[in-house]
This record gives C-alpha cells, sequence and structure tokens, in this order.
C-alpha cells in the first residue's frame, strides 16, 4: 500500500492543468447508516467508533458502505468457533483503509487532536505535567 496523496488544498507550489484534481462540491451531511443489530459486539463497537473519529468527516457515503461491509465480515469472524488468521488480517488491512489507526492517520496525512473536557490540549497537558511535577516532589 503506498503513500495517499495530500489533499489538493494541502498541496504547496504551482501545479499543471494535469496534476490538478477534479473537484466535486456537494452540499448537504453524509447519512451514516446504524450498525446491524445482529452484529457481533465488538463489531457493532467498531463501527459505531468510526462516527465518534475526527477522519470521518471525510467519510462519503461509500465509505459508510464499506465500513458496513467490513462490520459483517468482522462480525461473521468473530462469531465463528474457529475465525481465520487469513481473513481477519484482510479485515484489519482494510480498516486502515477507513484510517482507523493513529498509524495509518498518519499516512493519509490526518491528524486527529482531540480536545479534553477543561480546556484546550496544551492547557490539559500543562496541568497534567504540573500533577506530575507535584507527584514527584
Amino acid at each position: 500500500m503506498g503513500r495517499t496523496p495530500k489533499r489538493s488544498s494541502e498541496r504547496a507550489g504551482h501545479r499543471t492543468k494535469a496534476e490538478q484534481p477534479d473537484t466535486v462540491n456537494v452540499r448537504g451531511r453524509v447519512p451514516v447508516p446504524a450498525a446491524d443489530s445482529s452484529w457481533h459486539p465488538q463489531a457493532a463497537e467498531w463501527y459505531r467508533s468510526l462516527r465518534r473519529s475526527g477522519q470521518s468527516r471525510y467519510f462519503e457515503p461509500s465509505d459508510w458502505q464499506y465500513a458496513q461491509v467490513l462490520a459483517h465480515m468482522l462480525s461473521a469472524q468473530l462469531s465463528s468457533p474457529r475465525p481465520s488468521a487469513q481473513m481477519m488480517k484482510a479485515l484489519f488491512a482494510a480498516m486502515e483503509e477507513l484510517g482507523t489507526t493513529e498509524s495509518s492517520r498518519r499516512r493519509m496525512r490526518i491528524e486527529v487532536e482531540r480536545q479534553r473536557e477543561g480546556g484546550t490540549t496544551d492547557e490539559v497537558q500543562a496541568a497534567e505535567i504540573a500533577i506530575l511535577a507535584q507527584y514527584r516532589t
């Protein structure tokens, strides 16, 4: 799997017309299909976690359908008395295409900075460092 190229808005420098992507402007929010109630609990939770994940703001309807297919296949493997290691490996590779791990998001050049309750990331991190410093003394 090669690197995912940057979005055109993130690329620096001049590009010829041949290098410029076709951009499609679409209005409205992308509906997120509900998790299937028959799925294995871990497969359903993985699917629901995508909605809460920062990278899902880039998802289109086809991405959500892809995620549903993966969740269905994952559910079948988790429910099986003898899950296939090869199928699980393929599922994990497919999940990475949706940016479900830190390393896959980095390859896509997506950085998610989650704001914590009670302040910005920097403020919370500074408070945590201060607490650690007090603990050490």
